[in-house]
């Protein structure tokens, strides 16, 4: 295997793979392995998900793995870490539009600008799907939350963030409900301030993550269609704050990317 990228976004990293680097017909069900490889943090490079790519003028198409070796249909983070790759590459300029080809369809970022290492971007998402509240069975007992799709599934818990205990109890409980089929990402969310929410995020086949774009932007709409907030807001992770905006034709998207490295993979993957 060839040369392999680091990029994070606020903590929350992943390692970007040319679809080339993995030999004909790879990418499919050997692809799963390799992203199981590459991403363990003891024994492989370390990572919360594996972005496999083909590269294109002012753009890409990609998949993502998590961790776990499971697919995803998309991850604002990890689309942002692809999208500072490609300006990198293709030494586009602040101003220029990426689209990537995801899971989830396509998706356009526009490049505010970059400086070293780091490059910031607006990204539309889309609007999000299937929003409506439900009442979940759970940690022997029941809550409220916000469901969604936006791009993947999402499940919001508003209210007073969890204590830790309370976090690892009630995240993997959630993330694999039997009312999610396939699983859903997990927030919870406290509003602050009409326009400044904080979260906690357990991630689909990752677990606990500082950071998810997609996760912040769910837990932004939940906000502001159940929880009184404004539909445009800082969204603060332990990782950092990110800028949601949902508009009438969809979610905005602001937030940085640091790409870390650049190396040649020497495992037997």
């Amino acid at each position: 295997m060839g040369s392999v990228t680091k990029a994070h976004a606020y903590g929350n990293d992943f390692l970007l793979l040319d679809e080339g680097e993995l030999g004909p017909g790879a990418v499919g069900r050997d692809t799963a392995a390799v992203a199981r490889e590459l991403c363990d943090r003891h024994r492989g490079i370390g990572a919360d998900g594996l972005l496999v790519f083909r590269e294109r003028p002012c753009g890409a198409s990609m998949r993502l793995f998590n961790a776990d070796g499971g697919g995803a249909e998309l991850s604002g983070n990890g689309l942002r870490c692809l999208a500072a790759l490609l300006v990198r590459r293709q030494q586009l300029a602040p101003g220029a539009s990426i689209e990537i080809e995801t899971g989830a369809g396509t998706k356009a970022l526009t490049l505010l600008g970059h400086e070293g290492v780091r490059y910031t971007f607006r990204a539309a998402l889309g609007p999000p799907e299937e929003l409506r509240q439900v009442d979940i069975a759970v940690g022997g007992g029941s809550l409220t939350a916000s469901v969604m799709r936006l791009g993947n599934p999402q499940c919001v818990v508003l209210g007073p963030l969890p204590e830790r205990a309370r976090f690892n109890e009630l995240g993997p409980a959630l993330a694999t409900h039997p009312m999610f089929l396939a699983g859903t990402n997990v927030e919870f969310a406290q509003v602050d301030a009409p326009d400044r929410i904080r979260i906690l995020i357990w991630e689909r086949g990752v677990g606990p993550t500082t950071s998810s774009g997609t996760g912040a932007s769910a837990s932004a709409v939940a906000a502001a269609a159940h929880g009184g907030a404004e539909r445009a807001m800082d969204v603060v992770a332990p990782g950092g704050s990110q800028r949601v905006e949902w508009r009438d034709d969809g979610v905005y998207l602001t937030g940085w990317a640091d790409l870390l490295l650049e190396g040649h993979w020497l495992g037997h993957g």
